[in-house]
């Protein structure tokens, strides 16, 4: 029982004006996040909204959460070392260049957090992934957003032009999210070039797995030669873990303490450790999954266009149509042939690669828009 009189003297402590506990003045114009809309309960739709692998975990993933489920009392292993150990292998690099974190989203948030002061710049692409103004935001920092070109592509010229001395940060997503293309060799080579040194330039590989342009650089290669470069991956979208969130930064030893230092301790679950190094145990199994992904992308793409409609060369699971001020009115009808996509309101909307019966529904649906 408690103490005689202690729920009055609480009630008595909370009388007078009410007043508010102040939030950061920042947070008044934080864009919100918005996810992937989904079906209704009860409704049947496929889901492309939320670039999402649409194939289920290979039963040696399945096998090893279960595993990991009997230890959920226990935190995990706080820097993940043996998974760290385990992509450094996978990449040619060293372990202490391997920073994981929940989600890649998450991990950028540590590295904007590690270098960025009140009032520092950084620069973005834009319309990109939409978290990247959320967690300039929140580290302080100011975005500065350069449009991205009529055909989706990220513009690195004006991008440098962009960088000044308040500039501490340049986020390159390649595959651009949500238009689809990837940045090329020899414009990134240029770019790298005419940004200082100092300035960190972080490469959002994301999709990195679904790339077959020849023109794409090689990130690793990339990073190996520039020192100020940091790369970002992800487990969530061609590994398909994207319910455990794990995602990681390779960074130069100096830099990845930094990040790590500002991380969130114990930040990727024990099953989603577990999961991850099952996932890189089954790479070739889990990478010829993406191979028809990437057939159905190419489906999709070719589909569109034979239609009539203007779409960009996408290098990830996902394609971009540019409808404007249509957009969200094309996505309510998306969804009403059983077909969830993802509207940018003003901008275009984004169509995730799924399955081959989904593609054939999509198409449909995006030729009767025509037929209007």
């Amino acid at each position: 029982m408690g103490r005689p009189g202690a729920g009055r003297a609480a009630c008595q402590w909370h009388a007078g004006p009410v007043t508010r506990v102040p939030l950061r003045q920042a947070l008044a114009d934080l864009p919100p996040y918005v996810p992937g809309g989904r079906a209704p309960v009860g409704a049947a739709a496929f889901k492309l909204s939320s670039n999402e692998n649409p194939y289920p975990p290979l039963p040696s993933v399945v096998a090893a959460i279960v595993d990991a489920a009997v230890d959920v009392n226990r935190y995990p292993d706080m820097y993940a070392t043996e998974l760290s150990q385990a992509i450094a292998g996978s990449l040619g690099v060293e372990p202490e260049t391997i920073v994981t974190g929940c989600g890649s989203v998450a991990v950028l948030g540590h590295v904007l957090t590690a270098v960025c002061e009140a009032g520092d710049e950084v620069v973005l692409p834009w319309r990109s992934f939409e978290a990247y103004p959320i967690a300039i935001t929140l580290a302080g920092a100011t975005g500065v957003r350069v449009p991205v070109t009529s055909d989706g592509r990220l513009d690195l010229p004006a991008m440098a032009a962009a960088v000044t001395r308040r500039t501490r940060v340049v986020l390159v997503c390649t595959p651009n999210n949500p238009t689809g293309p990837a940045v090329h060799r020899d414009e990134l080579d240029a770019f790298l070039a005419a940004v200082p040194s100092d300035v960190l330039v972080v490469l959002d590989e994301a999709y990195v797995e679904f790339v077959r342009d020849p023109q794409a650089p090689d990130g690793l290669a990339v990073f190996a030669d520039h020192p100020n470069v940091v790369l970002l991956r992800t487990f969530s979208k061609a590994y398909g873990l994207a319910g455990l969130r794990v995602g990681f930064a390779v960074a130069r030893p100096r830099l990845a303490a930094g990040i790590r230092a500002a991380s969130t301790p114990f930040g990727v679950s024990h099953p989603a450790q577990l999961a991850a190094l099952a996932s890189l145990r089954a790479a070739d199994e889990l990478l010829a999954r993406v191979e028809r992904v990437v057939g159905q992308r190419t489906r999709l793409i070719e589909g569109l266009r034979s239609q009539g409609w203007v779409v960009p060369d996408s290098q990830a699971n996902f394609v971009w149509l540019p409808l404007g001020d249509a957009s969200t009115a094309f996505a309510e009808r998306s969804a009403r042939d059983g077909v969830i996509v993802r509207p940018f309101a003003g901008d275009g909307v984004r169509v995730s690669v799924g399955e081959p019966e989904a593609i054939d529904l999509f198409l449909a649906t995006a030729q009767a828009h025509l037929n209007r």
